[in-house]
């Protein structure tokens, strides 16, 4: 008997989250199941970057460890 009364809430909940989505124009984002794993984008490219673009990222990030390794020495000297 408790199962049933458990399937009747959850046809409860799926009408409510069907009226919800209907409320919302149907953008759910989730596609209308749920999932374990993330939900996956539609129409979205990944950007590439140029070989310039990486380069300047490269030598800003060697900077920043230049400049955190030169602070790690001074104060361990102290």
């Amino acid at each position: 008997m408790a199962l049933v009364g458990y399937e009747l809430e959850k046809q409860r909940i799926d009408d409510r989250i069907r009226q919800i989505r209907a409320q919302l124009g149907g953008r759910s984002g989730t596609g209308g199941t749920m999932s374990a794993g993330p939900a996956k984008a539609t129409g979205t490219r990944r950007r590439t970057l140029s070989a310039a673009a990486r380069r300047r990222i490269a030598a800003a990030q060697r900077k920043r460890w230049a400049e955190h390794r030169k602070k790690v020495a001074r104060a361990g000297k102290g």
